[in-house]
């Protein structure tokens, strides 16, 4: 079903309708959907690099509308709505097990925000809803996932207007190792943090 999925969304990078598509994947990959943007992005901006910073703007706008969507679900409708959305992904028991890990500790959710909104480390629909359930800062929410969505639409298409698509290998080979040392690097300064608060 998935890559089924992945392949309908990538199909739309061909079509006039392209940045429709980018801006409606990227704002509902941040609540509910499960195929990430840069399905879409990339290609768009391999296609049409004089378009890239457009595109990373408009993905940037529409994917920080998503994850607002997915803070309201889950601090208004959980049960009701994202409840089913995670448990149709198979996403529920991850939920469950982030949920009870952060316990509305905020160096943790805000740690989780940044390397989701970065790398999808974890699914960014995950952390929007457990942002919300907690009722984690709708302010500072917003805050960090301009940060972050920025960050990493506007770095992927700074990179491909640079080096075009042979950089998206080398990407791939080294970003667990680049979002790895951000996540330890994040996890030192909490601890300092919390030692010396």
């Amino acid at each position: 079903m998935f890559r089924k999925l992945y392949h309908w969304t990538l199909s739309w990078a061909r079509s006039r309708h392209a940045p429709a598509a980018l801006g409606t994947v990227s704002f509902v990959e941040s609540s509910v959907f499960p195929i990430p943007a840069d399905v879409l992005f990339v290609p768009m901006c391999a296609a049409r690099p004089e378009k890239a910073w457009s595109y990373a703007f408009l993905a940037s706008v529409t994917s920080v509308l998503g994850g607002i969507f997915g803070w309201l679900l889950g601090y208004y409708a959980f049960d009701l709505i994202a409840r089913p959305i995670l448990e149709f992904y198979g996403k529920l028991a991850a939920f469950e097990g982030l949920r009870a890990e952060v316990r509305g500790d905020v160096w943790i959710i805000l740690l989780m925000l940044v390397t989701s909104g970065l790398a999808h480390l974890p699914p960014m629909k995950v952390v929007t809803i457990l942002s919300g359930v907690v009722g984690f800062n709708f302010w500072l929410f917003v805050l960090s996932a301009i940060v972050a969505r920025s960050a990493r639409f506007y770095g992927l298409a700074w990179l491909l207007r640079r080096y075009g698509t042979a950089i998206l290998g080398f990407i791939e080979k080294r970003l667990s190792w680049i979002v790895g040392a951000i996540v330890l690097l994040a996890l030192v300064a909490w601890y300092f943090l919390r030692v010396h608060a």
